[in-house]
């Protein structure tokens, strides 16, 4: 990863490589290494917390590529090794420190590198120090860093706080105040950590009266602190400061049902992806296989073509492979062998030609492996759209408002599928619930249709968006979401998304694993016509209208002027709100859980705007049938 990466992910490898360069100056690269330059080998002991965070950036070569040998969990049972020094990243617990002081007493390694994810309370600061020096051993602590880095960064601007349920937390009724103190605090304390890896103090922007204002007043306080007792924070207006919006996740429920066309969305809907990793299932007949595949921060197929819709991304597959043949062929016509498999890197190189094939064996190679994987996953994408008819469930998402559409619903949901898709259609009901009033004769047959063909569908979630709904409609908040939601979901229907239904799902269907790369060109030529256009989900307006007021509707602006506003370099108390200034960058923040769609929507609407920049992060990046289950669980007080 280049110096000049200035995305969030790249910052956040900088700084990681930095602590396994023990904190110095220069490249922790040892293949960077200048001859006079001392290598040291070192041990890296991580907890859970500290795992995740690293894992979701650098992979195991890129380790051993910064002198890392060995890593190892600190509550595992670890082999003393008394004359390596040893890096700890881990988080600033109770139960962390014990260990620490354990390790040092049995003289395990040589040194100690202490680095916490977050900042150490004085406290526990205090109390560690303490049992050092009764250790009689305090020489071997070498440094002790508070390293801000308790954040996952799963793509460039992309990153989750890895905290669950908070959805559920901050809307039950019988939390307590000192829960929702703890939550809050706790994620005004990774987005510290987020602020500080970016080095730039943002000015805040958050919704009244709910987990985004709890939140912004505690990270106003912090940022206050962290910017009186640091020189090292970018206090200075050289650059222009970017905003930091807050939004709770009520703002729009509708999207994190949602089905989408968008290949990475896709991936994270249909199978599980879950910090880089996805896995996949097949079937064969009845039979289930999984299989786990590792996405890699450099994945050139997944970066170039993830934000793209699934027709597009399968069209470029098969470009892609024909690239790779064409190239794998010119090497191998030059050289006179006749597979890439039978050349020798360590072969003595007579010619340049077999010089030249060794030197692009390893990216060929590579290459391959790569698109081996995503032609895998597409085969098994494209056996789930058939299985489960998923086509379907997206159309009718487009175009709710048309009571045709509606009453195709209600046929689908009598409709059996070759594999079960019974939460689909409750994700489906959920959005056509939200934006649309339906008649009382539509909710009812549903839910009689639901109670008879899927007694085992828990329908809890139902009850709380009909409560959700009521309520929003009741406090008059819902106008965002009339303005918002219901003219970007639905006002999209054309000849061309109608189409989705007869001709995209019958194309796509008839590509097998086997027959994946063969005449996709003109196949997907003709279906990339069928996907309705892309339209701005209520996140990215609210962005717009505080990033770029002059070119956003005059509801989401309005509407926006409202947010709080605190600058936590202003002296005192908060100056007041500058109206509709512009921003080029902003850290888009929400409280209760975010998905790949918004963030692919953000980057999309940034990518079409003149030098914006956007990092999308939520509380946790979290599946549609996961936000079903927290709603769940909130609706269980309405039966």
């Amino acid at each position: 990863m280049p110096m000049t990466d200035q995305t969030l992910r790249g910052r956040q490898i900088v700084s990681l490589e930095r602590m396994l360069h023990l904190n110095k100056d220069g490249s922790a690269d040892l293949t960077l290494a200048s001859k006079n330059e001392e290598i040291i080998w070192k041990v890296l002991i991580l907890d859970s917390k500290s795992r995740a965070v690293l894992s979701s950036v650098l992979r195991v070569n890129d380790l051993l590529r910064c002198g890392i040998t060995v890593h190892s969990l600190i509550g595992s049972k670890r082999t003393a090794l008394s004359d390596v020094p040893a890096i700890y990243f881990i988080e600033p617990t109770i139960d962390n420190i014990v260990q620490v002081i354990e390790d040092l007493d049995q003289d395990k390694y040589e040194s100690f590198y202490i680095n916490f994810t977050s900042s150490i309370n004085r406290e526990l600061l205090e109390d560690f120090a303490k049992k050092v020096s009764l250790s009689g051993k305090s020489s071997k602590i070498k440094q002790v860093f508070d390293q801000y880095l308790d954040f996952i960064v799963t793509e460039p601007n992309l990153f989750s706080l890895d905290i669950p349920n908070t959805f559920t937390q901050f809307n039950r009724v019988d939390t307590n105040e000192d829960t929702i103190q703890h939550i809050s605090h706790q994620i005004a304390d990774g987005l510290l950590s987020a602020i500080i890896t970016l080095n730039n103090v943002p000015v805040i922007r958050a919704q009244q009266g709910g987990p985004a204002e709890f939140v912004a007043r505690q990270l106003d306080s912090k940022l206050r602190d962290y910017i009186s007792n640091s020189r090292n924070l970018n206090t200075q207006s050289i650059q222009q400061r970017p905003v930091l919006i807050l939004l709770d996740r009520n703002i729009d429920l509708a999207s994190m049902f949602a089905h989408s066309w968008i290949y990475q969305c896709m991936v994270s809907d249909v199978f599980k992806l879950q910090r880089n990793t996805i896995k996949i299932h097949k079937y064969n007949g009845q039979e289930q296989t999984s299989k786990n595949y590792d996405v890699d921060p450099k994945d050139f197929f997944w970066n170039k073509y993830g934000q793209l819709p699934f027709p597009d991304v399968v069209e470029s597959a098969d470009i892609e492979l024909n690239t790779y043949k064409n190239d794998a062929k010119e090497i191998t016509n030059k050289t006179g062998i006749t597979s890439l498999s039978d050349i020798d890197p360590n072969a003595a190189n007579d010619t340049a030609n077999i010089q030249q094939a060794v030197e692009k064996l390893p990216e060929l190679t590579a290459r391959k492996a790569t698109l081996d994987m995503h032609m895998d996953i597409l085969a098994a994408l494209i056996n789930e759209l058939q299985a489960k008819n998923l086509d379907k469930f997206f159309e009718i998402e487009q175009n709710s408002y048309d009571p045709k559409i509606q009453k195709e619903f209600l046929e689908l949901l009598v409709t059996q599928a070759e594999r079960d898709n019974s939460l689909d259609k409750l994700r489906t009901l959920l959005i056509l619930t939200l934006l649309v009033d339906l008649p009382q004769d539509f909710s009812v047959k549903a839910k009689q249709i639901f109670s008879e063909k899927y007694p085992e569908v828990d329908l809890n979630s139902l009850n709380y968006i009909l409560k959700f709904k009521e309520i929003t409609k009741l406090s008059n908040i819902s106008s965002l979401n009339d303005t918002s939601i219901n003219s970007n979901y639905n006002n999209s229907r054309n000849t061309n998304s109608t189409a989705l239904l007869s001709g995209l799902s019958s194309k796509l269907y008839g590509l097998t694993e086997g027959k994946i790369s063969e005449g996709l060109s003109s196949i997907a030529s003709k279906i990339k016509n069928f996907i309705p256009e892309k339209k701005q989900l209520p996140i990215t307006n609210v962005v717009e209208a505080i990033m770029d007021p002059n070119n956003a509707s005059t509801t989401s602006v309005q509407l926006t002027d409202d947010y709080l506003y605190f600058d936590p370099k202003s002296r005192g108390g908060h100056s007041k709100p500058p109206r509709r200034q512009s921003y080029q960058e902003s850290l888009v923040f929400v409280v209760g859980g975010g998905n790949y769609l918004e963030y692919q929507n953000l980057q999309e609407w940034a990518g079409n705007e003149a030098n914006k920049k956007v990092i999308y992060g939520s509380t946790d990046i979290i599946a549609a049938t996961d936000f079903l289950q927290e709603c769940n669980e909130l609706g269980k007080r309405f039966t």
